[in-house]
């Protein structure tokens, strides 16, 4: 079979099952009600109840956070259908990030959700000339077959690392120097976007935006589109290294990203590798860990690879390098990236 719908059954699952029967008519695919035995190409399918619950999706996570390497050799795609307009993509990112912790990789957009009113899809449905239930089908058609088709991302040669913090403390940067002494015959290219180097966007209309996207730039010019837009352009993967602000990336770092739409709005990023490094003061990686999985992956395009997060936690400056066993998580960490 070219791919497994791993169907996260409830009461609602027959509705979401006949969805994509119908989506996906004369495609190759077989439908399981658990996990398969065997690596491959998954499409996870959750239907969410009228409280945004599933009662057999938590017994999935339960599944996926007991065991690393369940899913490893696996990649994967979602689609979350839901009552009303609201914890579609809070389960979504929750099941990407436990099971790329264990092992699986997500496609770059790998995520169709479908809001109770399905508003979600008017824009889709007008540039497509068709309703919106029309255009939420030909979603889960168009992210099946990438994923039928789906053969892996590009070798991994060109890096690019972007923070927004200050060397001499921050152990954000100083795990970075860990994995980053370890990645071999890597070019790496390293941005910094302290002091004021990104405006934030402002919210240009959609039009603007794609007009300063397909000149190659973007309205506010500046290190991001002389800099960062050109080595993005050219580079296999990109780092987040990201340090927990109030459980959230740092401001230049959530600009860094919202910037990032002009130059997508030009190109894709299916076959670039995203990354994060992420370093909290007390907890609360995982959440910082899912606001890139679901910026840069489900929306930007970038392809998850397994274990895409290195989660740390330090607070005091120095102290990065005294947690237990946080070279050997390091080294590995570089070995996952160049394999």
């Amino acid at each position: 079979m070219a791919f497994t719908v791993v169907l996260i059954e409830n009461s609602d699952s027959a509705v979401l099952l006949a969805q994509l029967r119908q989506a996906l008519d004369g495609m190759e695919y077989q439908v399981s009600e658990g996990l398969p035995n065997t690596p491959g190409k998954l499409l996870f399918a959750v239907a969410l109840d009228e409280c945004g619950c599933n009662d057999s999706y938590y017994q999935l996570l339960r599944q996926l956070r007991g065991n690393p390497y369940l899913l490893q050799g696996s990649t994967a795609g979602l689609v979350v259908t839901g009552h009303s307009e609201l914890y579609t993509k809070s389960i979504a990112r929750t099941l990407a990030l436990s099971a790329n912790m264990a092992g699986c990789a997500f496609l770059g957009r790998p995520l169709v959700e479908a809001t109770g009113s399905l508003s979600n899809f008017n824009t889709q449905a007008d540039i497509k000339g068709t309703d919106v239930h029309t255009a939420y089908l030909l979603a889960v058609r168009e992210l099946a077959e990438r994923l039928e088709a789906w053969e892996g991302p590009r070798p991994l040669r060109r890096v690019v690392a972007v923070h927004a913090s200050v060397r001499k403390t921050s152990n954000t940067l100083a795990l970075w120097e860990l994995v980053r002494q370890h990645l071999e015959r890597v070019e790496v290219a390293e941005y910094c976007l302290l002091n004021g180097a990104v405006a934030d966007c402002a919210g240009c209309s959609y039009t603007a935006c794609l007009h300063f996207g397909q000149q190659g730039g973007c309205f506010y010019g500046g290190v991001m589109v002389d800099e960062v837009f050109p080595a993005l352009r050219s580079c296999d993967a990109l780092v987040m290294l990201c340090a927990n602000y109030n459980d959230a990336l740092s401001a230049n770092l959530t600009a860094c990203v919202n910037r990032l739409t002009s130059l997508f709005r030009q190109t894709r990023f299916y076959d670039k590798r995203l990354y994060a490094l992420v370093v909290s003061g007390y907890s609360g990686g995982d959440l910082v860990a899912q606001q890139v999985l679901s910026s840069l992956n489900m929306n930007k395009s970038f392809y998850l690879p397994p274990y895409f997060a290195l989660l740390e936690t330090a607070n005091d400056a120095g102290s990065l390098l005294r947690q237990p066993g946080v070279k050997q998580r390091a080294e590995v960490f570089a070995q996952r990236m160049m394999a």
